[in-house]
């Protein structure tokens, strides 16, 4: 059997960092009045100690991730994530059971794009905000965080890295944290040009910043039930078109384009 304590220990630093995410549409929702900011303020603080005293209980400085861990690992990090992640979802006054807000948070955290959700354009705009983000952290955000942890516990990012994605499997870069930075640093980028974008097209901010991280995420959440076609008169399809297929793009390939060669 495997040694769980580094598995937990990894899973509690993302609950905790998850917890604090939970923070920012709390604070979106403060700031435009409305009440579901006591769902995401509850769910934040619980989701934030469970993964605090989680990776404290667990750590051990002679404790080794092996291969058998890693694989445990990949499968208990999306769960529980999603699990934690469904919190505010059915918290918040919006009409969702248990089961809705679990099935809406793992559609959301695995990029899948389902959604059990109506009315979107009376939605409080911090439940909007958290699905998006829940498919922006999703997207890669997850895999970046456990590349920067692992070499903690001896073991390199890399291999999680293969396990989890479709990506290239060179190791471009050095060391595990630099390749970490560096894809995290490209997600970013793009997010913010895609942000840009839809906002040249006439969209407001909020739904910009929104749908900006769903199309660099290919997840497909939106902020309105017409989804993109309520903005689609000033192009914004367009830029919806540019920006996911910049996102399905193996970020290997931006690597290996910043280093002026397309030979690993």
């Amino acid at each position: 059997m495997p040694d769980l304590r580094p598995v937990l220990f990894v899973v509690g630093l993302m609950l905790a960092g998850l917890g604090a995410t939970m923070f920012v549409p709390m604070a979106v929702d403060l700031g435009y009045g409305s009440d579901s900011w006591q769902a995401f303020g509850v769910s934040g603080f619980v989701t934030s100690l469970f993964g605090v005293v989680m990776a404290l209980t667990s750590y051990s400085p002679k404790a080794r991730l092996r291969a058998r861990g890693a694989f445990l690992l990949t499968t208990l990090s999306w769960m529980s994530l999603a699990a934690f992640a469904a919190l505010p979802l059915f918290m918040a006054d919006v009409g969702l059971s248990l089961t809705d807000a679990l099935f809406e948070a793992v559609s959301g955290i695995t990029t899948t794009g389902s959604t059990v959700m109506t009315g979107l354009d009376d939605v409080n705009k911090g439940i909007l905000l958290w699905r998006a983000i829940l498919q922006w952290i999703g997207g890669v955000g997850i895999i970046v965080t456990a590349m920067a942890i692992l070499p903690m516990l001896k073991i390199g990012g890399m291999q999680l890295f293969r396990m989890e994605s479709s990506e290239m499997g060179e190791k471009i870069l050095p060391k595990t944290g630099q390749l970490a930075a560096a894809i995290g640093g490209i997600y970013l980028v793009l997010t913010i040009l895609c942000m840009i974008g839809y906002m040249m097209t006439g969209m407001g901010g909020f739904d910009a910043i929104a749908h900006a991280m769903t199309t660099i995420a290919t997840g497909g959440y939106s902020t309105s039930d017409a989804s993109l076609g309520g903005f689609m008169d000033n192009g914004a399809d367009l830029v919806a078109i540019t920006f996911m297929l910049a996102g399905a793009l193996p970020f290997g390939v931006y690597l290996l384009a910043a280093r002026g060669s397309f030979k690993p």
